[in-house]
């Protein structure tokens, strides 16, 4: 049993006692009723997300904390405009633009021609606030890891104020806004590129190609499974509009106790977790095992030395899910720098 699917499995079971629901991957979405009092879980989406560049932020404030917690407002004062363009957008949709979504059942019955705006409104669809890298922000203006007694304590302050942020545009609006740790696939790529064109490198900040997902430790941190889940669940409780915490594993087949023991520890500890493993082949030589990354950030059989793409199964999972469809620069050297926590 996998232990994304036990946490899913614990939210419902224990829904009146929980934050939020699983819609999918990592997305979540606030308890809502319909008009007989039952909660309801299917039919329900999000209009969408913006993402806001933390590690920017602490990079122009430096080490100045109150530069840093103004320019945050300013910045978010944009990312509520932009999402209130996608909420506009989305009004006076017809259902028939996608009869499979809106009048099937895909995730509506609407009649013909009906309008989607009562599924706008009122907190029946989230819209969400996406960030970055709370790792590097912190880095930027403490000049720690978010994982120090210091780090901790102002990491979790950004995100206590993300979460109050996004519950204020709530109440003042009636919409669904929720604050989303951002799958960051291409995000952790491109933002960090950005900002080491335009502020050079900075060590353990621009200079990695990378930044690290939403609230996560730095994937180059030293730490066991346990502790990391433990340090991150605090962090989760507050991002929810979606969030997902990861550790790193070998193959574990020769070891199913300890995995167990892992699936546990999630299910007493923290929402909504997974395993990242490998599993590759090489259709040159066989090779079945891992597939690693060279210091030329190609993935290189390390039994034969193939290196050609359309002839190697490399699986990593990255969004929440196992894929296979190899990387952006980046995100190659966010994978090649994992530590393995167990």
């Amino acid at each position: 049993m996998y232990p994304d699917y036990i946490s899913a499995k614990k939210m419902r079971e224990n829904y009146e006692g929980n934050v939020f629901s699983p819609m999918g991957c990592r997305s979540f979405l606030a308890p809502w009723k319909d008009e007989n009092g039952k909660y309801k879980f299917e039919g329900r989406f999000n209009q969408g997300v913006v993402s806001i560049n933390l590690p920017q932020i602490g990079i122009i404030a430096g080490h100045d904390e109150e530069a840093f917690w103004k320019l945050l407002d300013e910045r978010l004062e944009l990312c509520k405009e932009a999402l209130m363009c996608r909420h506009y957008s989305l009004l006076g949709t017809s259902s028939d633009v996608s009869p499979i979504h809106w009048r099937y059942g895909a995730i509506a019955r609407l009649e013909k021609g009906e309008k989607i705006d009562k599924l706008l409104k009122n907190g029946y669809s989230s819209i969400s606030l996406g960030y970055i890298g709370i790792y590097e922000a912190t880095k930027a203006v403490k000049g720690v890891s978010h994982t120090t007694a210091e780090g901790r304590e102002f990491g979790l302050k950004i995100m206590r104020h993300l979460k109050e942020t996004t519950e204020k545009w709530k109440a003042e609006t009636g919409l669904g806004f929720a604050l989303y740790g951002t799958p960051a696939e291409s995000l952790c790529y491109r933002f960090a590129r950005i900002d080491k064109e335009k502020f050079g490198e900075i060590e353990d900040i621009t200079d990695k190609g990378y930044y690290t997902n939403s609230y996560h430790i730095d994937v180059r941190e030293k730490i066991d499974a346990f502790d990391k889940l433990k340090f991150e669940s605090d962090f989760q409780k507050l991002s929810g509009g979606g969030a997902i915490s990861y550790v790193e594993v070998p193959n574990m087949k020769h070891n199913l106790d300890a995995l167990e023991e892992v699936v546990r520890f999630i299910y007493d500890n923290i929402q909504y977790a997974e395993f990242n493993t490998k599993s590759d082949y090489c259709q040159v030589c066989g090779f079945d095992g891992e597939i690693a990354i060279n210091d030329h950030n190609e993935w290189e059989c390390p039994n034969c030395g193939n290196k050609d793409k359309s002839k190697m199964n490399v699986v990593r999972r990255t969004c929440g899910y196992l894929g296979e469809n190899f990387w952006n620069e980046g995100k190659t050297k966010e994978i090649k720098s994992r530590v393995l926590h167990l």
